[in-house]
């Protein structure tokens, strides 16, 4: 404590840490469809709710059948929040919209502008355009996942063939295979609530599913092997066999296991050449760091491109990166396994530092999903070892 005893002017210096990485979300849904309603045209909406949802957009119809129901399965597999974009009709136009130069936006293209978004969903939109349209804003985007339905009533050529044609080599996309039964929500003529069974596109169970498993376990973690809460049936029983056949094509099944109901048994994304991108974990976490990264040091725009802006960028993603790793998302026993952060003159050039450009380098050894547990088991005879 200084001595103020004599009259003057006392500087006393507050050394203060950089500010802390924040995580961001990776909850949060997109949907693009037509809703009973017109409720909001091609505009961006924020719900949380099932009830929120069918206060302004109503429920299913033989005009909309899509959306609602993937909405409501949403929110009943664990879903939080998403944002819905009502769109005039199903067609391919309506759905992937337009993004003119004076900014303004219809359909998928008006998704670009929410940042919020980490999960894409076009309920029902299986045509080629549209599943390519999904992959090319999510890559663009490069802050969110599109999860891809299969066609309706797609038999195993089908599925395969769909599979053929859609390609992301950085893993921005999941395709699901079949459909699911749930009881879809309709109001009679008369105004009275009714249930229906019907089969569904899966997106929008899968997305609540990616929810709740980040909420529960994180992000890092395989969203598969959970049960689809509201499913009550599959529009095709697949078997071992066939998904020993589908599994290694990067086609994410649903099955009936046992007495263990109806689960995702699948996590591979849509990368065809990189080993370490075949899987959903993989790529969403990287998704998570980058972001989480990316927006919380914002602060250093401006600050004097040196050794002490390089330390506290150190200090903050290696603080943040600990985190993770304390919590399960990366291998290794300990940190210097796990990953590694650099950012120092070894990876600048002197003409990248005059001109202002700072250079963060992270390696992190992330987690793979365990899809084959192996059990070697020997029957001991007599005396003989067992090796």
């Amino acid at each position: 404590m200084p001595d103020y005893s004599t009259p003057g002017v006392y500087i006393a210096e507050n050394l203060t840490a950089p500010p802390p990485i924040e995580a961001t979300s990776t909850t949060i849904a997109g949907f693009v469809g037509v809703a009973e309603t017109s409720y909001r045209l091609n505009q961006p909406t924020k719900i949380h709710s099932w009830a929120e949802y069918t206060r302004h957009f109503g429920r299913y119809s033989q005009t909309a059948p899509y959306l609602a129901p993937a909405v409501c399965s949403f929110f009943k597999n664990g879903g939080q929040a998403c944002y819905i974009v009502n769109v005039a009709d199903q067609s391919d136009s309506s759905l992937i919209g337009f993004d003119s130069t004076d900014g303004s936006a219809s359909g998928l293209q008006s998704l670009k502008a929410v940042d919020e978004i980490s999960t894409l969903c076009i309920p029902g939109a299986t045509s080629l355009n549209v599943q390519l349209a999904m992959i090319t804003h999510c890559e663009s985007q490069d802050d969110r996942f599109c999860i891809l339905d299969s066609q309706e009533a797609a038999i195993l050529n089908d599925i395969q063939q769909q599979r053929t044609l859609l390609h992301s080599d950085r893993g921005f996309a999941g395709l699901y295979y079949p459909w699911i039964e749930v009881a879809v929500e309709k109001q009679s003529a008369t105004g009275e609530l009714q249930l229906e069974n019907r089969f569904i596109p899966p997106s929008g169970a899968i997305a609540g599913i990616y929810a709740l498993n980040d909420l529960q376990r994180g992000v890092h973690k395989a969203p598969a092997n959970m049960a689809i809460r509201d499913a009550i049936g599959l529009e095709r029983n697949i078997s071992q066999s066939e998904q020993s056949l589908l599994n290694p094509q990067g086609i994410n099944c649903i099955r009936l296991i046992d007495s263990q109901g109806i689960r995702v048994w699948g996590a591979r994304t849509l990368a065809d050449t990189s080993d370490e991108l075949k899987y959903v974990p993989v790529r969403r976490l990287l998704l998570f760091l980058q972001e989480s990264i990316q927006k919380s040091i914002q602060w250093s725009v401006f600050e004097p491109n040196d050794e002490p802006l390089w330390a506290n960028i150190r200090l903050s993603v290696e603080n943040f990166l600990l985190q993770n790793w304390r919590d399960g998302a990366f291998q290794g026993s300990r940190p210097d396994e796990a990953f590694f952060v650099r950012c120092d003159r070894s990876g600048m050039t002197p003409e990248q530092i005059r001109a202002g450009i700072m250079i963060v380098t992270i390696g992190i050894a992330a987690i793979k999903p365990a899809e084959f547990i192996v059990f070697r088991i020997a029957q001991k005879t007599g005396d003989a070892d067992i090796t």
